[in-house]
Formats: structure tokens, sequence, C-alpha cells
């Protein structure tokens, strides 16, 4: 989705259906509260080692050693992958092809917003209230995430927490990219999009031109590579070659068929 912006906008009560979302929205906290990682690292070591079917993580059950429980966090932690980058890139033609190989993913939080404001006639929008519209994604993006802790393979998500703090960082000025993406992290490596003009499309849900897409792209890579994610960058290539891509880097086989 387009979390890029022109210009800061105030806040605005959404209407009609939406005017509850939106007065949930604009009362969300700076640093949004989910369950600690500490309490996920738990979670984690109940689950033990039992992953072993293709695409799934292994999880190791952890001793009394402060070091084994960081390790059983990160192996837990490498189950959600990120697919970010420039608006049209891509993104969600690569997330269709792993999910049509079996792999959970999760859709765009801006993407479902927009589509849910326009259906109430509602004002969370990123062409008509940014700030608004960027702390639902935040709150969408944490609920993803929570939900998928009960899930023992590998997530990937279009777009993640990251992307909706560097919208509202960048529409308000308010610092949110490193407080939440420190707090709340995701598999090591990131894939990112990059601006691919031949197949940027303009539509009524799409609606960032491509200069500001490749202005959005920047802030985003600034940001990951500033909370020390490693990037790698999706070659323009098609979807089946950027899928292989994915899945060599993270080492990953398709998950069992049930």
């Amino acid at each position: 989705m387009r979390y890029g912006v022109l210009h800061r906008q105030r806040d605005r009560p959404g209407r009609s259906g939406c005017r509850d979302a939106g007065a949930r929205a604009r009362s969300l906290p700076a640093q949004p509260q989910c369950r600690g990682d500490a309490e996920t690292g738990r979670r984690a070591q109940r689950r033990g080692s039992e992953a072993s079917g293709r695409g799934e993580r292994p999880v190791r059950r952890a001793g009394r050693a402060p070091g084994h429980a960081r390790q059983e966090l990160r192996d837990f932690l490498d189950q959600f992958v990120v697919i970010s980058g420039c608006s049209g890139g891509g993104k969600s033609t690569l997330l269709a092809e792993l999910a049509r190989r079996g792999f959970s993913t999760v859709p765009e939080p801006g993407r479902r917003i927009v589509t849910e404001e326009l259906r109430c006639n509602g004002n969370a929008l990123p062409w008509t209230d940014m700030a608004t519209f960027a702390r639902r994604a935040i709150a969408m993006a944490l609920a993803d995430r929570l939900a998928a802790e009960s899930r023992k393979a590998l997530v990937f998500f279009d777009r993640g927490l990251v992307d909706a703090a560097v919208a509202l960082e960048h529409a308000t000025g308010e610092r949110t990219v490193m407080p939440l993406g420190t707090a709340h992290r995701y598999n090591a490596n990131v894939f990112l999009a990059p601006p691919w003009s031949e197949i940027h499309v303009h539509d009524a849900e799409r609606r960032l031109e491509f200069t500001e897409a490749v202005a959005e792209y920047a802030r985003l890579e600034r940001a990951y590579r500033a909370l020390g994610y490693t990037m790698h960058l999706l070659s323009r290539v098609d979807v089946e070659a950027r899928a292989d891509f994915v899945l060599a880097t993270l080492g990953a086989a398709p998950p069992v068929a049930m």
C-alpha cells in the first residue's frame, strides 16, 4: 500500500460506519502494547521442536541458560518474514505466488484499510488523512503479528509494522519507527521490491504517483537499515524467480501438504 504522503494532515474523525474505527485509531498510543517478546519466547519453548516438516522452522527447546533462551526467541521470530518496498513493485503478486506454493501469508494492512474505508465512506485514507490511516495500519500490523504467533511455519507479511510506523513518522513527525521497530522484530532478512515503472499502476485504491512511490521506498530503505535488518533487493524478474530467490535466501522448502 502507499504509505508515502506529500503533506502532513490533521486527524479527522471517520464518517458513517467507520467513525468508531477512526476514534480507536486516534487513541492509539505512540507505542501500542502487545505481548512482550519475553512471553513470545516462553510460548515458543512450550511448543518445542516438533516442527520438522518441509517449510517449518524447528524450535529448539531451551535449557536454563540465558543464551539458550535468546536463541529460542530468535528461532521463533525467524518465522515472520516481511516483503516490503516500493508501492506497485510487485509485492502482492509475490505474496500470492508464495501462498500458491502453500506458505502462510498476511495481506497488506493498508490495502485492507483502504478497501474498508471506501466501502463505508470513511476518512482514514492515505490521500485524505494519512495520520489516522497510519495509526490504523500500526494497530492492524501489531494484531497480524500477534495472530501469527500461533503458527509454527514461515509466515510472509505484505508490509509490516515498520512500514506503517514510517508512514506515521513522515506524516506527523512523531518518533515511532525506532521504538516500535525495536520492540517488535521480524526475521532479520527483509525483501524489498524496488521501484518498477513498467508495472506500477494508478487506480482507485492505489493513488500514489510513481515519483511519490520512489520517495516512500527511500524512507523504508533507510528505516530497515537503521533497525539493523539485512535487506535483499528483489530483481525485476518474473514472480516465480522472485519466489525462488526468497525461499533460497531463507533456506526454506515448500510446506508439507496436509
